[in-house]
């Protein structure tokens, strides 16, 4: 299909047509265009996220592997091509669904959300003596996944000494965490909204700073049934089911963050982009 916008020069001059070229990465006839006062030529995809790009008729494929628990080797594999070209394709998706999930979270800024849940998913990069919180808010009728953050915690319980051991003293990143991600969502979320989370201490005065209107009720934790990636919780109703359910369909999801797994995060930028990846799905398509 060929495309006939008119488009504007970055001199504010009205460009002309002057002829099309074929693509043939996804074998794609694309407009030129060329600016009568400046002399300037571009086309329909100069500006385009995909600029410059030689196997853009990979990027559809990556993304449903990693979102369908695949780790990057498997994806080099199936796809015949270079481990370094799938880390790199990471990347740009990251990217380019993070801008994706925050155009699709601007409905809330004019109907902001009235019932949040929130809690912390716990995983680790490259070994368990190095915990990391992700930290999620959802929204409770929908279960769409407003935001996330990522932190590096201390290790607690049998592994601390451990930890403490060969790695030295871990920084507990995590009120940081929940104090970025409150103020992030400010303006999606109303100012006297009904919070609900577990007990964890750390919730109550992190909330209180950014939403100092707004309700907030506690319940205890329980202990994770056999299914749902051990989120979902046994002993009848849960009052956090959308948090816990949205949880469980993110480790499911998403190799690396599976129960028992060895796909190991190495690099928590790398974790925040594939997460951004699965989010844009989960909120597009998996809850529409």
């Amino acid at each position: 299909m060929r495309a006939n916008k008119a488009k504007t020069c970055s001199c504010d001059s009205k460009a002309v047509k002057t002829g099309f070229f074929f693509r043939k990465s996804d074998s794609k006839y694309i407009q030129r265009w060329k600016c009568p006062a400046c002399l300037r030529t571009f086309s329909t995809a100069t500006n385009s996220l995909c600029f410059a790009q030689k196997k853009r008729r990979l990027n559809p494929l990556i993304q449903q592997y990693l979102i369908g628990k695949v780790s990057q080797r498997r994806i080099s594999v199936f796809l015949n091509i270079n481990r370094k070209t799938v880390a790199r394709k990471v990347i740009f998706l990251g990217h380019k669904h993070r801008l994706s999930r925050f155009r699709y979270l601007k409905k809330y800024q004019k109907v902001k959300a009235q019932k949040v849940q929130f809690d912390d998913m716990i995983t680790f990069e490259h070994t368990k003596c190095k915990p990391v919180a992700i930290s999620i808010l959802v929204e409770e009728k929908s279960r769409k996944i407003l935001d996330f953050e990522v932190s590096a915690i201390a290790a607690n319980g049998r592994l601390a000494e451990i930890s403490r051991k060969k790695y030295g003293k871990r920084k507990d990143y995590r009120r940081s965490g929940w104090e970025t991600l409150f103020a992030r969502n400010q303006k999606f979320v109303d100012k006297k909204a009904h919070f609900k989370s577990d007990e964890y201490p750390l919730y109550r005065d992190a909330l209180k700073k950014y939403f100092p209107d707004s309700t907030h009720e506690q319940f205890k934790g329980r202990k994770g049934c056999v299914v749902g990636q051990g989120e979902l919780k046994a002993g009848g109703l849960d009052p956090l089911f959308a948090l816990n359910h949205s949880a469980a369909m993110i480790r499911d999801g998403l190799g690396r963050l599976v129960r028992k797994t060895w796909c190991t995060t190495k690099r928590l930028d790398r974790l925040r982009d594939q997460l951004d990846i699965y989010i844009d799905y989960h909120n597009r398509i998996l809850t529409p």
